[in-house]
């Protein structure tokens, strides 16, 4: 069956009974800013100012990219790339870690390259459907590590940059490695963000078709975390980080029905027709920190999908039978030119008029896995619409690994 997307983003989340038309552009790609102001496009904010006077401190390391100078003027458009790490250090595992010179690279050549926004600021344009100026960047960090504030708040604090950390309120203070909350009101007295990554860190899909509660059982996680936040920091963004990337339908649906806003691991940029309830997120840590290849997903576009016959990400069979078809509002997607991937293999496409149609012969893994498509811009020079399918399967017991 063909499901119809909903393009136009209103300022608030829709009722229940339209979100069959909204949750399936989950599709889309796999320090809060000193200033109390959203960014005006007609004026440049104190934070723009102070990232301008970085650039210029570190131009001696970094000048202007000129993949990026071939790019065309735009207009304005509701498109931004938004990060993901972890740990920002040497001595934690090497697949969710960074180590901070290469973490200072990245920074360094985004304040050349790009502006960077607090989180909050690309949520509104895109509940509100605003431009964000070009080039617009968020980060993030999941778990709140104690790394973060040792090697990598000294870095963002020195540049001006505004980011956002995704904790879990019951490891604060207590579980090895972490955060305690005296430096959490500390960092968000200094302008940093924080929001909710679950109580614990659960895998929330977990027992979804033998506990009958189970939907109930882990949304009460996720207010009980949320509530926790906000009586330590008094704020509550209601913005979740799905533990692991992880989730389904039933799930996003209970997100809007409460007035969350969800985020993914899956890549990908974000835009006008992304999907509120599960914002792709670029990894850039582990064998995504590569400069090189994380410059072309920093300058990357959201893919304009409109319709899919996939929207569902917890698959319940290691085999995909039917093929998958997108349609694509290709005004200026190059579809002709689309490549997709699993695993790093290049998927056989098909393309007719505004679809794409693919399908995984492979078996899927126990756990995570997803397809990328990208395409390149018509318009503009160097520049790639990136979209990105996850796919969670359980083991025999109902229950994924970490």
């Amino acid at each position: 069956m063909l499901i119809t997307l909903n393009r136009e983003r209103k300022s608030s989340f829709t009722a229940l009974g339209s979100l069959r038309a909204c949750i399936a552009l989950f599709t889309l790609l796999s320090f809060h800013c000193f200033s109390a102001f959203a960014y005006l496009p007609t004026a440049p904010t104190a934070l723009e100012t102070k990232t301008v006077r970085s650039a210029k401190v570190i131009k001696g390391s970094f000048s202007k990219d000129k993949a990026l100078d071939k790019t065309s003027p735009s207009t304005q458009m509701t498109n931004a790339a938004i990060l993901l790490y972890h740990h920002v250090s040497t001595k934690t595992p090497s697949s969710t870690s960074v180590t901070p010179d290469t973490f200072k690279s990245h920074m360094e050549y985004i304040a050349i390259n790009h502006t960077v926004l607090p989180l909050t600021d690309v949520v509104n344009a895109l509940q509100q459907n605003e431009p964000l100026p070009e080039n617009a960047v968020a980060i993030t960090f999941d778990d709140g590590y104690a790394n973060i504030l040792e090697n990598a708040h000294p870095i963002l604090k020195k540049l001006g940059f505004s980011y956002t950390v995704f904790i879990n309120p019951d490891e604060i203070g207590v579980a090895p490695q972490q955060l305690t909350w005296e430096e959490v009101k500390r960092m968000q007295g200094e302008g940093v963000i924080f929001a909710n990554h679950t109580l614990d860190h659960l895998h929330m899909l977990n027992d979804e078709f033998t506990d009958e509660n189970w939907l109930e059982r882990v949304f009460e996680n996720v207010e009980a975390a949320e509530k926790k936040i906000d009586s330590e920091l008094g704020v509550s963004l209601k913005y979740l980080a799905y533990p692991f990337g992880e989730y389904n339908l039933a799930l996003a649906a209970k997100l809007e029905e409460n007035g969350y806003v969800g985020f993914g691991q899956h890549s990908g940029a974000v835009g006008e027709t992304s999907n509120l309830l599960a914002l792709p997120r670029f990894p850039a840590a582990g064998p995504y920190a590569n400069l090189k290849t994380l410059k072309t997903k920093l300058n990357s576009l959201a893919m304009p999908v409109v319709h899919t016959t996939h929207a569902e990400p917890r698959v319940r069979s290691n085999t995909l039978s039917d093929t998958i078809t997108l349609t694509v509002d290709e005004e200026d997607v190059s579809l002709n030119q689309v490549n997709c991937f699993y695993f790093g293999q290049n998927i056989k496409t098909l393309v007719d008029n505004d679809k794409v149609s693919f399908s995984i012969d492979n078996v899927l893994p126990v756990g995570r896995s997803r397809v990328n498509c990208t395409a390149p811009s018509k318009s503009m020079a160097g520049r790639f619409y990136w979209y990105s399918m996850p796919f969670f399967l359980a083991d025999g017991d109902g229950r994924y690994p970490d």
